[in-house]
């Protein structure tokens, strides 16, 4: 192993074994926002079990799991659960719970009532029934006290599903509005964090996990273990040959004209720039909100964009790819969301 090499592989090895270290320290962090957003008096729901729900999704590795596990436990604080999986202005239904037929791909209107609020405002809305789609309501019926909430599951700011729940269609039931909303903070921050962790492997590695996916895709039909892949191509592993090729189409018409050994130096500066940029989203997910709000997006995330540019610097600064500027790109396109101005007038490229 040469010596570029072996310390790339130190790095990396580094980068990993932080994240590792954190992730205890996290799930922490998350179950006391969790608890912090329960307003005085509280849900009827205990504290306690609040808790042993979030502890259950943080036990969960796959996306997949991790959202059975969301409408698992959803049934302490509702009737019945439903997730619809969001892809290019279509919803669609993924599973659900204690409903009495198959939710499976069943379309809802996009474009009108809750649905239409809820997709634009990025935020839930508790609301009588009558507003969510009426082919919904007639398929498998109205709850019986003629209430319902309709919950975003945000990923990388993008509304990636809908959570709909209500008291059921039998007397009794019941309705819990805060603790449904709690589980949503917590699921969408853990799925942050298992897809870090995914591109984490994928960097230490060195390898794309579709290429290894392609072979089984031809011989096994697909499966939930990633039930974002046709929604959200942050997780997307469908099609994984289709994908491979489009991607690798994409970053060649990129970098033509470059070396084989340049173009992938290049491509890898990209992908580490974003995985950097991703965690310092991840774990600020406050501070960034606030710098947007009042372009100071730097000072507020100074120590760590610093930190995250030597790394790069120091991994990518004199290669072919020092050029590119990948890391300051992706800060404004991924931080300040292409309007450079939000990071204030200390930010230096």
């Amino acid at each position: 192993m040469t010596k570029k090499h072996s310390l790339e592989a130190a790095v990396e090895k580094a980068v990993s074994e932080v994240l590792e270290q954190r992730l205890p320290q996290l799930q922490r962090d998350i179950a006391a926002r969790v608890l912090a957003e329960i307003p005085a008096g509280g849900p009827a729901t205990s504290t306690a079990d609040l808790l042993k729900t979030v502890a259950a999704i943080h036990t969960a590795n796959t996306q997949r799991d991790i959202l059975r596990t969301l409408l698992d436990r959803s049934g302490h604080y509702c009737g019945r659960a439903a997730l619809f999986l969001v892809k290019s202005g279509h919803v669609t239904g993924w599973q659900g719970r204690a409903f009495a037929d198959e939710l499976k791909d069943f379309p809802l209107d996009a474009h009108s009532g809750l649905v239409s609020r809820v997709l634009e405002g990025r935020a839930a809305i508790s609301s009588p029934a009558g507003d969510m789609d009426g082919k919904f309501l007639k398929h498998f019926g109205k709850p019986v006290d003629g209430n319902c909430i309709l919950l975003p599951l945000v990923l990388k700011e993008k509304v990636a599903a809908l959570l709909y729940a209500d008291a059921g269609t039998e007397p009794g039931g019941h309705l819990d509005n805060a603790a449904l909303e709690l589980l949503l903070i917590a699921t969408g921050t853990w799925l942050e964090v298992a897809l870090v962790r995914k591109a984490k492997d994928v960097e230490s590695t060195g390898e794309v996990p579709v290429v290894k996916a392609a072979a089984a895709a031809a011989s096994a039909a697909p499966s939930f273990n990633d039930p974002f892949a046709a929604h959200t191509p942050a997780f997307s592993h469908t099609k994984p040959a289709e994908k491979h090729v489009a991607a690798e189409s994409a970053e060649s018409d990129a970098f033509a004209g470059l070396s084989p050994e340049d173009a992938d130096t290049h491509r890898k500066a990209q992908r580490f720039a974003r995985l950097l940029v991703d965690e310092i989203k991840l774990y600020n997910q406050a501070k960034m909100m606030e710098g947007r709000k009042n372009k100071d997006l730097y000072d507020r995330l100074k120590e760590d964009i610093d930190k995250s540019r030597s790394t790069y610097q120091k991994r990518y600064g004199t290669t072919a790819a020092a050029a590119g500027d990948y890391f300051n790109q992706e800060v404004i396109r991924s931080l300040a969301e292409d309007d450079v101005s939000l990071l204030g007038p200390n930010f230096k490229r």
